[in-house]
């Protein structure tokens, strides 16, 4: 989750899901749109959410990382193999 806040309101910190942000809007406010459609208005420029967001993803993405190199991966199930169906190849 990012957090943000809502317009007018900076002592009221938004948690927002980055993974359902479809389209950040200047208009002059900052509008952001989900997808589920929800609207939210917030303090932060489209600069700041989008750099909320990169650095979200960095997080997640060195956490797998970290996990794959402490060997937490490596008990991960292998993959599944089909069987070929009765008289068949």
């Amino acid at each position: 989750m990012i957090t943000l806040h809502r317009l007018g309101h900076p002592e009221h910190e938004l948690s927002v899901n980055p993974d359902l942000i479809v389209t950040i809007d200047a208009n002059p406010d900052t509008v952001i749109c989900l997808a589920n459609g929800s609207k939210l208005v917030v303090d932060e420029t489209p600069a700041q959410v989008a750099a909320e967001v990169r650095d979200y993803r960095v997080d997640v993405l060195a956490g797998a990382l970290r996990a794959r190199n402490d060997g937490a991966l490596a008990q991960a199930p292998a993959t599944l193999r089909l069987a070929a169906p009765e008289g068949g190849q």
